[in-house]
């Protein structure tokens, strides 16, 4: 059988970090073992009730068996409206400052190849999501990292990017709540973001992934919140997170009208929008009392109650985090590397944690857990952890 050649393009793409740990937990498992996965980024309650109803209810629709429109609904697009003005005080404008996604994640990898041309300058926080390094190479774009670091709150500190840096970056991403740390951010800090965006003609996307999950009583803001925020640039939100809807592929962005144009118009020549019925179940999800994302939030947040009670019982000296269904736990000082304290769990306590050397540079020295199994669960690795003495 003959073998194409792949394109240049395709063989420059990052190396998929986290697709050899999934072997490594697979080869465990396949062993016979019980291994407790707290690697993977997967929600694993199921989609609310009233939402799957509403998409059983639309699936039977035969307007919706044709093809959608392309830039999408807009029975979609005024819920989407109503949603940012219910929950955070901002205008959005349906048919100028909305584009439906395929998902977060098909966003996030849009917008560089929209906006960027081969040799541009991205700012990428490091750590952060892998997925964002895919977008900047997809646009031939080079990437500088802006480090997330513990004694700055996990946030950027932009007087340490250089001027050289700063000069000829065109966009930047930021993320909050983030992505491993579980950090959050702050009305200082978006504002500080905003005057720097605007000093530097330097757009922003703000992955919003986790925008429902806060903990404390704090409940994480928006970017669009902020003065000025929507001229800068754009927020990227998805179901999956708030609505345990992460198999159903559906998100949007929100913001600057030129972006917004700009994601549209690639999506034009990419696909016909997300099927109707989805869609018609995206809308209710948002326009329906918001129950079940209390509720989530709450069980994240006793998830994470109990992970961290847990390991600091056994010693394992823990920061708590403030956002996301993530924590950012510190490496033992006797493993040289976040890998190798991964393998290590995985082959002596079948516990599967992320190394964060996945998520960047300055993810060494971390390892991210998930909080997306039980609580009975989330003790027992706990314990299974103690039984190795590291602490």
């Amino acid at each position: 059988m003959k073998t194409f050649k792949q394109s240049q393009l395709l063989e420059t793409l990052p190396k998929q970090f986290f697709a050899s740990l999934v072997e490594k937990v697979n080869k465990i498992i396949a062993q016979g073992h019980d291994v407790i996965n707290l690697g993977q980024g997967n929600p694993d309650q199921p989609t609310p009730d009233h939402i799957v109803k509403a998409m059983q209810n639309a699936v039977e629709k035969p307007q919706f068996h044709k093809y959608s429109p392309f830039r999408g609904h807009t029975f979609l697009k005024e819920a989407i409206a109503t949603f940012y003005k219910r929950e955070y005080g901002v205008e959005i404008d349906p048919s100028t400052e909305v584009s439906i996604l395929f998902g977060g994640k098909a966003g996030l990898v849009e917008v560089p190849q929209c906006l960027l041309n081969p040799g541009d300058v991205v700012l990428v926080p490091d750590p952060g999501y892998p997925d964002y390094w895919s977008g900047v190479e997809l646009a031939r774009a080079k990437m500088e990292v802006m480090p997330l670091i513990r004694e700055k709150h996990f946030l950027p500190d932009y007087n340490s990017l250089t001027k050289e840096v700063v000069e000829k970056a065109k966009l930047m991403i930021l993320n909050y709540p983030n992505n491993p740390t579980g950090a959050t951010a702050t009305e200082e800090f978006f504002e500080e973001t905003v005057g720097f965006a605007r000093g530097n003609d330097i757009c922003v996307v703000h992955d919003f992934a986790y925008g429902a999950i806060g903990f404390d009583g704090k409940r994480p803001i928006s970017f669009l919140q902020t003065k000025g925020a929507k001229e800068v640039g754009i927020e990227i939100y998805t179901f999956s997170k708030s609505y345990n809807m992460a198999g159903w592929r559906i998100g949007f962005a929100v913001g600057n009208p030129s972006v917004i144009e700009a994601l549209n118009l690639l999506q034009d020549h990419m696909y016909v929008s997300v099927f109707s019925a989805i869609q018609e179940a995206a809308a209710h999800a948002l326009l329906s009392p918001q129950t079940c994302v209390a509720e989530l939030n709450a069980l994240y947040e006793s998830r994470r109650n109990t992970l961290i009670q847990a390991f600091r019982e056994i010693g394992w000296d823990v920061t708590a985090p403030s956002g996301s269904f993530f924590a950012w736990l510190p490496v033992p000082n006797q493993f040289e590397s976040s890998q190798d304290f991964s393998d290590y769990l995985l082959e002596n306590a079948h516990v599967v944690v992320a190394p964060g050397i996945g998520f960047g540079e300055y993810g060494e020295g971390y390892v991210r857990v998930g909080l997306l199994t039980s609580e009975e669960r989330l003790v027992e690795a706990a314990n299974r952890i103690k039984a190795l003495n590291l602490f």
